[in-house]
């Protein structure tokens, strides 16, 4: 199946976070917190301004982000839990060094 989010929506797969500590401690399944980091897998169009003119997504397909650790919405495709959320949930984009 095929998602393309409207508007100015972006569909993310979260990114899991190691299941050790930088000291070696296993963390078990039950005291892991879900990670605030994803990637984007699609994006919509974008938003309109006042003169309906659409104004482009500063994030594109491929690109990791934080986002707000509560915002978006789960949803299931083809069996893999994604999320869908607004731009404006999105803190940034992470860079590699």
């Amino acid at each position: 199946m095929k998602f393309r989010p409207l508007h100015d929506r972006v569909l993310l797969r979260r990114v899991e976070q190691d299941e050790k500590t930088a000291g070696g401690i296993i963390i078990p399944e039950t005291a892991k917190e879900k990670p605030a980091e994803g990637e984007i897998v699609a994006v919509g169009s974008g938003s309109r301004d006042e003169s309906g003119k659409i104004i482009p997504l500063d994030v594109k397909a491929g690109d990791r982000v934080l986002f707000s650790k509560w915002s978006g919405t789960e949803v299931t495709i083809d069996g893999e839990e994604l999320l869908v959320m607004k731009e404006s949930d999105i803190m940034g984009i992470v860079e590699a060094a």
